[in-house]
């Protein structure tokens, strides 16, 4: 109790007052922090905790905060108080969010009547989702997209990266490499832009999220997407019970949010994969096909677009926008050729 008092009270002897010139912006680093009384070791600790920038600060609550090894109430506060002084998160006008808007970007998908119904393709700062049954090209839209979005390039010059959490075993690098040669990329330098992970369970699958934010906060601007394939397999795997049902939406439920922030706090494309199961209520509805994405209300209230998948005639496939603010409801179809993701009549 004493040490917490002596803690608000040094809190408290420092002068907080803050010159907004040195802000960067939203994007400002932890280690402005420091400059108003907050020592190097708290500033690591926010680090090790997946929080790596004053906007990140923002967007977790002080509960969050408190969870991180050694953070107490009062360096919570304290920090929170720093942090809306340098950068606030508040109302601002529509026109002002829209001038926000214009560095939002897109990743193609490699084929063109896909990218036409998406608007130009996956856009940065939400998540997208697909859903299908197998052999529908969820994966292979992946492979495309780790190397479309090195066609994004930074201000300097340099090739966007690709983070990738793989929990299904399907990552095949060699796919990347032949994508590369269509798109005129040297297939070593695609490899090398892309950043792997195999996730093994929930857990593990959270922490690489975590450790995540420190490699974009390093390389703010370099990273143009982030592709979860799948977001949903490891936790039907780690709680298969009915009884876990509650545990398992709240832990997904987080990572979602985990989600959602690291698109926004680093202006990337996020882009998960999702499965399909059997709609037992459907059965009497005549519905032809009846099943329905994994991950209930959820998945689908964090998705800002979905985007249902399913084979067509042949080997073309069909994607449909299910759910979109922005987007009509309409269909396009595409092929999974040698070379990825492409327009029918390009096989």
């Amino acid at each position: 109790m004493k040490q917490m008092e002596h803690e608000s009270q040094s809190f408290a002897e420092k002068s907080f007052s803050v010159d907004v010139s040195e802000a960067q912006g939203e994007n400002t680093g932890l280690e402005v922090l420091q400059n108003y009384g907050v020592a190097a070791a708290d500033v690591q600790k926010l680090r090790a905790g997946g929080i790596c920038t004053v906007k990140g600060i923002q967007m977790v609550g002080r509960k969050s905060l408190l969870k991180i090894k050694g953070m107490s109430e009062a360096k919570v506060d304290k920090i929170k108080e720093i942090t809306q002084k340098i950068s606030s998160c508040g109302f601002v006008s529509a026109m002002d969010y829209s001038v926000k808007r214009q560095q939002v970007f897109r990743v193609s998908t490699g084929g063109g009547d896909l990218d036409q119904l998406l608007g130009g393709g996956i856009e940065s700062m939400s998540i997208t989702e697909v859903f299908g049954e197998f052999r529908t090209g969820k994966t292979q839209l992946c492979m495309t997209m780790c190397v479309t979005a090195q066609l994004i390039e930074t201000q300097s010059g340099e090739r966007g990266k690709v983070a990738f959490i793989d929990t299904e075993g399907t990552f095949r690098p060699g796919r990347i490499k032949e994508i590369a040669e269509r798109f005129g990329i040297p297939p070593e330098e695609a490899l090398e832009n892309v950043l792997f992970a195999r996730a093994f369970n929930t857990e593990h699958q959270m922490d690489l999220l975590t450790s995540l934010s420190a490699m974009f906060a390093e390389e703010i601007g370099r990273y143009r997407l982030l592709i979860v394939d799948s977001i949903i397999s490891l936790f039907r795997t780690d709680f298969s019970g009915r009884g876990e049902l509650g545990e398992r939406q709240q832990k997904l439920n987080k990572m979602l949010n985990a989600l959602m922030r690291i698109s926004e706090e680093y202006n990337v494309a996020v882009f998960i994969t999702n499965q399909m199961m059997s709609d037992p209520g459907a059965g009497m509805s005549f519905v032809p096909d009846p099943k329905k994405p994994v991950g209930g209300h959820v998945l689908a209230h964090a998705s800002a677009t979905r985007i249902a998948l399913r084979k067509g005639r042949n080997e073309t496939r069909v994607a449909k926008i299910h759910d979109s603010p922005d987007l009509p409801e309409a269909e396009a179809t595409y092929a999974i050729t040698q070379y990825g993701i492409d327009n029918p009549s390009a096989t």
